[in-house]
């Protein structure tokens, strides 16, 4: 009995225990951004705000640059993530219903190139922009978060358009539809779980780069706001509520998107991984 209570009960208290330890952090952000500045000095901390002010947010969204970064960074993480999905829509249908050769080794690439650690690039990639006239530009940014992106998205995919019953496209072509009809008529309304989880993580992947745009970008005009935010202490010195303030509004599409998403991010990050 006790030993069934227990094996009830440890699963329950480390999932607690991890929730506390990974929330406490964002809960900790966002209550600092809205306390005035004499909570977030004093010695004996407040842990919930009661004097909720709204100065700090101002102070952030009235720094300099601060929109023309908003959208940069809307900018360049849609258009990643939009390229990626249309890619990897084309690629995975076609790693999953045809035969070719190659095939296999074209999926070992995508692996590989889904393990290579970017920052060790970094180099190669800032001469190869520097070589063509491009750096304090969108557009190279724009390019590689694609590619960061798009090996996990070809493989989440193409496990979502191999679960699909070749007999439903057959069908259709039977009716009159050639293989794009069928395509766009049957198996993409399927794929939306998948769609939604891959979407979720290029998102979050391009969002919060940081790395390339550091060297790639030194005009202020082009960075984007993970930048902004490590230099944002450096600019209004030790404004600890200006500074929570920056990074919860950097924080919250990623948290709406997420809340949003996640039944269907989960299930179609599981769907992907084991079928196909």
């Amino acid at each position: 009995m006790r030993r069934s209570l227990l094996g009830r009960l440890w699963p329950g208290a480390t999932a607690t225990a991890l929730f506390v330890i990974f929330a406490f952090p964002v809960y900790w952000m966002f209550a600092t951004a809205f306390k005035p500045t004499n909570d977030i000095l004093t010695d004996n901390p407040v842990w919930f705000p009661t004097d909720i002010t709204l100065d700090h947010f101002d102070r952030a969204v009235h720094a300099d640059h601060f929109w023309t970064l908003v959208g940069n960074s809307l900018t360049v993480t849609l258009l990643s993530v939009s390229m990626s999905l249309v890619i990897a829509l084309v690629a995975s249908f076609a790693l999953a219903r045809m035969r070719f050769k190659g095939r296999r080794g074209f999926l070992v690439v995508f692996m590989l190139a889904q393990m290579a650690p970017w920052e060790v690039m970094v180099i190669s990639i800032y001469m190869i922009v520097r070589d063509n006239d491009m750096l304090d530009s969108l557009v190279p940014l724009t390019v590689f978060y694609t590619m960061m992106v798009l090996p996990f998205t070809i493989l989440t995919l193409r496990g979502y358009v191999a679960a699909v019953p070749k007999e439903l496209e057959e069908s259709a072509m039977v009716d009159g539809c050639t293989r794009t009809q069928a395509f766009i008529k049957v198996i993409f309304p399927l794929l939306a779980p998948g769609l939604m989880a891959t979407s979720l993580f290029g998102f979050i992947t391009a969002w919060n780069e940081f790395p390339l745009v550091l060297i790639l970008n030194k005009s202020v005009e082009k960075q984007t706001l993970p930048l902004w935010i490590s230099q944002f202490r450096t600019a209004f010195g030790d404004d600890w509520g200006a500074t929570m303030a920056a990074s919860s509004l950097f924080a919250l599409p990623i948290l709406v998107l997420f809340v949003y998403l996640q039944r269907k991010a989960v299930s179609g990050l599981t769907a992907g991984a084991v079928k196909g």
